[in-house]
C-alpha cells in the first residue's frame, strides 16, 4: 500500500514539474505566437492580394483596351478564389509543421488515400474540368442572365466546382458544374422587343401606320436601350373589326422587356395626342326593364 502511494506521489511530482517547466511554456508560447502569426499573415496576404487583383482589373476595365467586361468579372472572381485556396492551404501546411508533424508521411498517405477514393471523387473531378471549360470557352460569365435546367437568373459566381445563379425573386441556386449540360445565355446577343398594336378599321390603317412610323423614328434617336430605330413590320393578323400591326425593336441584351413597356405606353399617349384613340375592351351591362 505504501509503495502504491509512493508511486502515485512520484507521478504527481513529475506531472507538477512537467506542468511548471519554464522551458515547456516558453516553447508552447513560441509555437502559439508562430501559429497566430501564420494565420494573421495568411489573412493579410489574401486581403492584399484581392485588393491588388481588383486594382489591376479596375485599371483594365477603365482602360481603352476593354473588350469583354463579363469575362473579366468572371476571371476576377476566379482569381480571388484561387488565391484564397493557395494561401490558406500553405498556411495549414505551415501550422502543421509547427506541431512537428511529418508532412512527408501525410502527403504520402494522402496519395494512397487519393487512389482509394479516386473512384468516389469522379463527380468532383468532373465538376472541376467542366468549370475550367465553362470559363475557358466563355460559355457564360458573372452578371449574365442564363437559364440552366429549371434555374433561371443572373450568374452571381462561377467557381471551378460550382456555379451560383440568383433568380429574379432572390433565390440562390448552386449548381455543380458537372451537371450543366445545356445553357441558354440571354446576355451575349442583342434582344428583340415585340409589340402588337390593334388598329380598328374605322380609324384608317394608313393614317395610323404613318403616325406609328413617325413615333418610332423619333424614339430611335434618343433611347439608349435601342440598337437601331424600331420598325413597323406591318399587318401581323386580322380580326373581324381590326388589324394587328407588329413592331420590332432590336435592343441591348435583356432590355427588351423595358423597351416593350415603353413603346406600349408612349405610343398610346402619342396617338392620343394626335387625335387617334386606340380602343380597349369594355363590358356593357344592360338591365331589362320590367
Amino acid at each position: 500500500m505504501a509503495d502504491e502511494v509512493g508511486k502515485t506521489l512520484t507521478m504527481l511530482e513529475k506531472l507538477e514539474n512537467y506542468i511548471l517547466d519554464e522551458d515547456l511554456w516558453i516553447s508552447i508560447g513560441g509555437h502559439a505566437i508562430k501559429i497566430i502569426f501564420i494565420i494573421v499573415l495568411a489573412a493579410v496576404v489574401v486581403r492584399i492580394g484581392k485588393m491588388v487583383i481588383r486594382r489591376v482589373f479596375g485599371f483594365k476595365l477603365k482602360g481603352p483596351l476593354r473588350k469583354d467586361t463579363r469575362r473579366e468579372q468572371t476571371l476576377l472572381r476566379l482569381l480571388e478564389n484561387v488565391l484564397s485556396y493557395v494561401v490558406y492551404f500553405s498556411a495549414i501546411i505551415a501550422v502543421l509543421s509547427e506541431f512537428t508533424i511529418d508532412l512527408k508521411g501525410i502527403l504520402a498517405g494522402a496519395g494512397v488515400l487519393g487512389l482509394a477514393v479516386g473512384f468516389g471523387a469522379q463527380s468532383l473531378v468532373k465538376d472541376v474540368i467542366s468549370g475550367f471549360f465553362i470559363i475557358f470557352e466563355d460559355q457564360f460569365s458573372v452578371g449574365d442572365h442564363v437559364k440552366i435546367g429549371t434555374a433561371e437568373g443572373e450568374v452571381e459566381e462561377i467557381g471551378l466546382r460550382t456555379t451560383k445563379i440568383k433568380s429574379f425573386t432572390g433565390e440562390l441556386t448552386i449548381l455543380p458544374n458537372g451537371s450543366i449540360a445545356q445553357v441558354v445565355n440571354y446576355s451575349v446577343k442583342n434582344s428583340l422587343a415585340i409589340v402588337d398594336v390593334t388598329i380598328p378599321f374605322e380609324l384608317g390603317i394608313e393614317k395610323v401606320e404613318k403616325l406609328i412610323t413617325a413615333y418610332l423614328t423619333e424614339m430611335g434617336k434618343h433611347d439608349e436601350d435601342l440598337i437601331s430605330a424600331p420598325r413597323l413590320v406591318g399587318a401581323h393578323d386580322f380580326t373581324d373589326t381590326a388589324v394587328i400591326e407588329r413592331i420590332l425593336a432590336e435592343t441591348k441584351p435583356m432590355r427588351q422587356y423595358e423597351v416593350t413597356r415603353k413603346i406600349s405606353i408612349e405610343l398610346k399617349q402619342y396617338l392620343e395626342q394626335q387625335g387617334v384613340e386606340i380602343p380597349y375592351p369594355t363590358l356593357v351591362t344592360k338591365l331589362n326593364e320590367a
